[in-house]
């Protein structure tokens, strides 16, 4: 089979202009014609969601990011489709990054001591520590602890601004990727502070209220979970 694209990966696709000409037998084409759509379907529709967050806030200097919350089987795919809609990959798996959340500070006595415990692992293994943090205080208490980024979640806009001031940030340069699009360890502005990332109730139409001087990244669930399948059909044009 021979198939001609009508855009490259993260391209742009009029309305009714054809995605791919496909010439070849006719068994071939029908008999893979419904999952080839339904993977061009979802991953398309994964790449118009990213790319429609990334414009909310073009000019912010803030980066739109995806989550582990992926359909089973299929991370590798809906990742790739995020970075095709000009979006950025979160940490690939539990082993590219540590993120330190409410379950973990739970199991730990605390979430102080959840840090501590995670700082040891992720020194060893140079890796970089995310804490997720549900209130101002634990922010500030978190970002004297020398961790690479804060994870501000289900924050409203002012509440963020209040501990950027806090804790006397300036906007974050993004950490370089890794092999699995993550930001590596390391980055960053040395010596002032830890970046910053926002996430929960974020939305397009407010999406650009989260994107704040001091913020660095908005990670976004929805990117995979939840972005709408573009319409895509398969129709025979010609039969020789």
């Amino acid at each position: 089979m021979r198939i001609t694209w009508g855009s490259p990966d993260g391209g742009p696709v009029p309305r009714g202009a054809p995605v791919a000409v496909l010439e070849g037998s006719t068994r071939a084409i029908l008999t893979a014609e419904r999952v080839a759509l339904n993977f061009l379907q979802h991953l398309s529709g994964i790449a118009t969601l990213a790319g429609a967050f990334v414009k909310a806030i073009e000019g912010t200097g803030v980066h739109i990011l995806d989550t582990r919350k992926t359909t089973p089987g299929l991370r590798i795919l809906e990742k790739y489709a995020v970075l095709a809609g000009g979006a950025m990959n979160h940490r690939f798996g539990l082993f590219d990054g540590v993120l330190v959340k409410e379950n973990h500070a739970k199991a730990a006595g605390g979430l102080r001591a959840a840090v501590e415990r995670a700082q040891k692992t992720a020194l060893l293994k140079k890796l970089p520590v995310v804490v997720e943090v549900r209130s101002v205080e634990e922010a500030v208490e978190v970002g004297g602890m020398g961790v690479d980024r804060l994870l501000l979640d289900n924050f409203a806009p002012g509440k963020i601004a209040e501990v950027i001031k806090r804790l006397g940030l300036t906007r974050k340069m993004p950490r370089a990727k890794g092999k699995s699009g993550a930001p590596e360890a390391g980055g960053g502005v040395p010596g002032s502070g830890p970046e910053i990332e926002v996430s929960g109730g974020v939305r397009l139409a407010n999406v650009r209220e989260f994107a704040i001087p001091g913020v660095s990244y908005i990670s976004i669930g929805a990117l995979t979970h939840s972005a709408p399948a573009l319409d895509l059909s398969l129709l025979i044009d010609e039969v020789l």
